[in-house]
């Protein structure tokens, strides 16, 4: 394990009676990743984040925190490193946002003092607001919950689906807080999710898990480098268009209602260009995220 090693998770298996959740999972995360954990409801991420924060104890198997085994009596001081938010975010609802998190340091023994405010400032939340937590919108509750997992200073996040259920613009908030905090604050981040998509915008590293197994653990780039890049295209003159395609020796196929979808990366100017001078107008031009998801479902079908 290098210096850099922040988890390291060696054959880990966790089973509630007899049903067994996890199964000799074996994860490393690196020093300033943003790692993301895919899998369907159900496939054992909260599970493994459970374990790996100290809410429960695996059957089998370990886990270090930057090299310290999760049975050291020194593993408690590692865990003091860590925020994590798993399953839904607790919070006050009939307290302001500031008087959540003087709860936070007073639960975990940290000094308040100002930096409160700017945690809050940090995630867009007014400090001074008066209003109830149980006013708030789904994304102002979960970047109440960032704010809230970043007391104590931590130097790794843990995040159960922090973006689950939210709309696209809350999304967004969420991601760019958490490119902020791990470029400027060089913090390393594993978070869950089952939408690869949203994910992929985001993270460094993902494992893919299924059924209690990591059945995959791949880079950012090797990501990309696995799916085919897609577009979909409505024309005028869908012959004209096949023929304008042909020529550019592009991949495509036709779909319902004559949309044809272009694989791969193309020069998108002489494509408009060509079509118009050969009466095949383009009426619409649309990404389309299908090759990646179903690079996803044939993961865990296999």
């Amino acid at each position: 394990m290098s210096d850099n090693t922040v988890l390291k998770i060696t054959n880990l298996e966790k089973n509630y009676g007899k049903h067994q959740i996890l199964k000799s999972v074996n994860l490393e995360i690196e020093k300033g990743a943003i790692y993301g954990l895919v899998g369907k409801n159900g496939a054992g991420k909260t599970t493994l984040m459970r374990v790996i924060t100290g809410l429960q104890n695996p059957t089998n198997g370990a886990y270090e925190l930057w090299g310290v085994p999760y049975t050291d009596k020194n593993i408690n001081t590692q865990r003091k490193r860590v925020g994590a938010i798993i399953e839904n975010v607790g919070l006050y609802k009939n307290l302001t946002a500031k008087d959540n998190m003087l709860l936070q340091y007073i639960s975990t023994g940290n000094t308040a003092t100002n930096e409160w405010r700017e945690l809050l400032n940090f995630v867009g939340l007014d400090p001074d607001s008066k209003k109830k937590v149980g006013k708030y919108s789904l994304g102002m509750r979960q970047r109440l919950g960032i704010a809230i997992s970043l007391v104590g200073n931590p130097d790794f996040l843990v995040l159960d689906e922090p973006i689950n259920g939210l709309d696209p613009q809350g999304i967004i908030e969420i991601r760019e807080i958490l490119l902020k905090l791990n470029k400027e604050k060089m913090i390393t981040i594993l978070i869950s999710s089952h939408i690869l998509e949203e994910l992929s915008k985001l993270v460094t590293h993902i494992a893919f898990i299924d059924d209690g197994r990591i059945i995959e653990q791949i880079t950012k780039d090797e990501l990309n480098s696995k799916y085919t890049k897609a577009s979909n295209v409505t024309t005028t003159n869908v012959d004209a268009l096949i023929k304008i395609l042909d020529e550019m020796d592009l991949n495509y196929k036709i779909g319902e209602n004559k949309v044809v979808t272009i694989f791969g990366e193309y020069d998108l100017t002489d494509l408009v260009v060509k079509a118009k001078n050969s009466d095949a107008r383009i009426t619409h031009i649309s990404d389309t995220n299908e090759s990646l998801e179903a690079y996803f479902m044939n993961l865990i079908k296999a």
